[in-house]
């Protein structure tokens, strides 16, 4: 893994993470490597209501332990407009584009073997699960504008309103990103509180250097995007980057479905 693709870029969260002592704290980049080349010491059992396999696991080195998400390629479930076999790479496609941006809105993951094979592996975010998008006050909207945006940028398809979680030190974070860059419009998302307004400068900026880094074929984030997702998905990715640099705006709901279901 290159530096581009494991050092994350700060946000308005302190760079460190909590694992399962509220009291401890890990750095963002000793959690990928943890996740990347850490033990899977402890399985935890399935994870209920998920789509798909998901697993809670303790994965540890030596020094430090985490709690991981871990959903395996295998226990995809056959969907007709992704293919097969690919979620866990957008998750991690997900992941790189967050770093890349420098929002840090995707909790580390990374693609590993695991006990059911080759899957997505992302640091347990814990949370209050009562607390979602549909209960946020306005102190969060600052990290929804970019949560919103990066939801368009990814052509997220299922951003529910329990995929959006507050940790302990009041960073947002979303989750649940496999169904995510695809060729074709599917964004469906319950955070529509800015559409048609305009993006804030800041943000063009970041947005700016992720075309940048997209478009230069020997950057590491791009070599890394091309191993997750397909050709048409990539150009695909780069109109919609376009498409925000040009109008400067936060899309509106169109034709069609606009909203995931359920709703939380």
């Amino acid at each position: 893994m290159s530096d581009a693709e494991k050092t994350p870029n700060s946000t308005d969260n302190d760079d460190r993470l909590q694992d399962d002592s509220p009291s401890e704290a890990i750095s963002f980049e000793r959690v990928l490597d943890v996740l990347q080349k850490g033990d899977i010491s402890e399985e935890h059992g399935s994870i209920r209501w998920s789509s798909n396999y998901t697993y809670l696991l303790t994965v540890s080195d030596s020094t430090a332990e985490v709690l991981a998400v871990y959903k395996p390629r295998k226990g995809e479930r056959p969907l007709w407009d992704f293919p097969d076999g690919t979620l866990c790479n957008r998750e991690r496609a997900s992941f790189l584009t967050s770093e890349a941006l420098g929002w840090q809105i995707v909790p580390p993951t990374v693609l590993r073997d695991g006990p059911n094979g080759v899957g997505s592996v992302q640091f347990f975010v814990h949370h209050d699960p009562d607390l979602n998008y549909f209960s946020f006050d306005e102190s969060i909207f600052p990290q929804l504008t970019r949560l919103s945006l990066f939801d368009f940028l990814v052509n997220n398809a299922d951003r529910k309103g329990g995929h959006c979680l507050i940790d302990a030190q009041g960073h947002l974070w979303g989750i649940d990103h496999g169904l995510t860059f695809n060729n074709v419009h599917k964004l469906r998302t319950v955070v529509w509180n800015f559409a048609g307004q305009i993006v804030p400068e800041t943000l063009l900026a970041d947005v700016e250097k992720l075309c940048n880094q997209l478009e230069d074929a020997e950057s590491d984030y791009r070599k890394a995007m091309v191993k997750l997702i397909n050709d048409a998905e990539l150009r695909a990715f780069q109109r919609r980057i376009r498409r925000i640099l040009d109008q400067k705006r936060y899309p509106e709901p169109g034709a069609g479905p606009n909203y995931p279901w359920p709703p939380v």
